[in-house]
């Protein structure tokens, strides 16, 4: 398989989880900037996700879509960058439950409340996430129990996390708590979530 890796992105989507991602993982990428309901609708990146939307990256033959999947799939692709615990050790289920759990009812339920959604009364058994306040809950108490979320180490979950938690609160999606703040303030320093940042702002800035 080739080991050419193409990245397909916008800096004002959530595309930039997946440009810190690649920078954790220090392996040279081409990115390919793409524009909404242009270049991200056309014929050419249609083939590449039917859904025009980004991020979505290329690795050989492999294409893969989707913020949780391609960290997962990069992380497993490159296990010299260390950002998922060891397959079959007790850290991998959490690594696990707390990447999905944000691809789950975090990311529902936030936007269900950002657009306006409220479940109907005596409806939330049917939603995945419960209610928006469950999910708060258990976050919070998941990202204050430990440095990080799946043993003693920084991995992709918590990248994910933390992102979702960083642009919550940015963008007031996510009530903020001391718990979600401290979280972030100790993971967005981190030496690649600064230089994956410092790339997308000066791509937004070039308009």
């Amino acid at each position: 398989m080739s080991s050419h890796l193409t990245f397909y992105t916008n800096p004002m989507s959530r595309g930039r989880m997946i440009r810190w991602m690649l920078e954790e993982v220090g392996q040279p990428y081409e990115a390919k900037v793409l524009e909404y309901g242009t270049s991200m609708k056309a014929p050419e990146y249609l083939a590449i996700n039917p859904m025009g939307k980004v991020p979505a990256i290329r690795h050989g033959d492999i294409v893969v879509t989707e913020v949780a999947a391609i960290c997962a799939y990069l992380a497993d692709a490159f296990p010299e960058a260390g950002l998922a615990p060891a397959s079959g050790s007790p850290a991998r289920g959490a690594y696990y439950r707390w990447l999905f759990y944000g691809a789950g009812p975090v990311e529902a339920a936030v936007t269900n409340k950002a657009c306006g959604f409220e479940l109907p009364p005596g409806k939330s058994g049917m939603a995945g996430y419960g209610s928006f306040e469950a999910v708060m809950e258990t976050l919070a108490k998941a990202v204050s129990a430990t440095e990080y979320l799946a043993g003693d180490k920084f991995s992709a979950a918590d990248l994910y996390i933390a992102s979702q938690i960083g642009f919550g609160l940015r963008f007031g999606s996510i009530t903020p708590r001391p718990e979600f703040s401290a979280y972030w303030d100790r993971i967005k320093t981190r030496p690649a979530a600064v230089r994956a940042a410092g790339i997308d702002d000066a791509l937004v800035k070039q308009g």
